[in-house]
């Protein structure tokens, strides 16, 4: 059996759907752009609940706006059925490194969000494609200044006043009524 890398090294690169057809594929929910990108970034790590196995893929295609796959040993739809919603995970090293001021989703995840004046304002959930720009999806708790959700468009320099990767810590230039 492989050995899974720390989480710490991992990165989540897309998630198993249903399964699509009666020979053990699947539908490929991919975090990647272009999503066939996915496929680059061998091997991958699937998490389903506690449970981790290195994923080795026997084939996949494009199928209309999405992609499906079969895994090695995966043959029939009970099978594939089984995979529903696992993680697919890639080690970081896989992917390619990124310019200053260029940062991966999975990094801005679980970071602290601050105001310029020192308020805090949440933490990142989650972020959002939209047609202008990147969002991000910016939940309370413990000790944010109040209990809603913001929507904080990813603008740096603009909006986004600082990153502190090693710190966890975003800086937004951001009015708390919004």
């Amino acid at each position: 059996m492989a050995t899974i890398p720390s989480s710490e090294q991992l990165l989540s690169v897309g998630r198993i759907q249903t399964a699509y057809g009666i020979k053990g594929w699947v539908w490929v929910y991919s975090n990647t752009d272009p999503i066939d990108n996915i496929f680059a970034y061998a091997p991958w790590y699937l998490q389903r609940g506690n449970e981790w196995s290195e994923a080795n893929i026997a084939e996949w295609r494009m199928q209309g706006k999405g992609i499906v796959m079969r895994l090695q040993g995966c043959n029939d739809r009970n099978t594939a059925e089984s995979w529903h919603g696992a993680v697919i995970w890639t080690a970081r090293a896989n992917l390619p490194s990124l310019a200053d001021g260029d940062y991966y989703w999975s990094d801005l995840i679980d970071m602290s969000v601050w105001t310029v004046d020192g308020r805090l304002l949440g933490q990142v959930h989650s972020m959002m494609e939209t047609g202008a720009n990147d969002v991000l999806v910016v939940n309370p708790v413990a000790g944010s200044i109040d209990q809603r959700e913001r929507l904080i468009p990813w603008l740096p320099d603009q909006v986004v006043t600082a990153v502190d990767i090693a710190n966890k810590r975003l800086t937004v230039d951001w009015d708390i009524d919004f």
